[in-house]
């Protein structure tokens, strides 16, 4: 490949939501993203829905699934916190889906563990051990 590239970022993340109404409330009213973009296309027949985590770059795109596609997947979306305990027994008390308990295997692996939205898509939440 003789021409180079001019990608910048990894901007945003699609996760399948076929009840896009029930996704904005998981991801903004439980987990406290803002809700960046929801405006319709494809002469209002589709909705474009984006939320991101405060002063976070990427956002996740609440994507309609695509016909014959899967309504849920192990989306490989690792979110970051500064307290994973109190995260854990938050969402676990709120009733979201949540392992049983945070896994701990050591450095240099940080502690997380994973969570499903109510499609069952699944995303991880770690703290790393050195704070960006």
């Amino acid at each position: 490949m003789s021409a180079k590239l001019h990608i910048t970022e990894v901007g945003r993340v699609a996760v399948p939501a076929a009840d896009q109404d029930g996704a904005i409330e998981f991801y903004v009213g439980t987990l406290g993203f803002e809700l960046l973009v929801d405006m319709p296309f494809a002469d209002g027949k589709m909705r474009w829905i984006e939320v991101v985590p405060a002063g976070s770059s990427t956002s996740i795109a609440l994507a309609a699934p695509m016909e014959g596609g899967p309504t849920a997947v192990d989306t490989g979306i690792i979110l970051s916190t500064s307290d994973i305990d109190a995260d854990h027994a938050t969402l676990k008390a709120a009733g979201v889906d949540v392992d049983p308990e945070v896994a701990r295997w050591g450095d240099p692996v940080p502690p997380m563990f994973r969570f499903r939205d109510p499609a069952g898509n699944s995303l991880t939440l770690v703290e790393p051990t050195q704070q960006p």
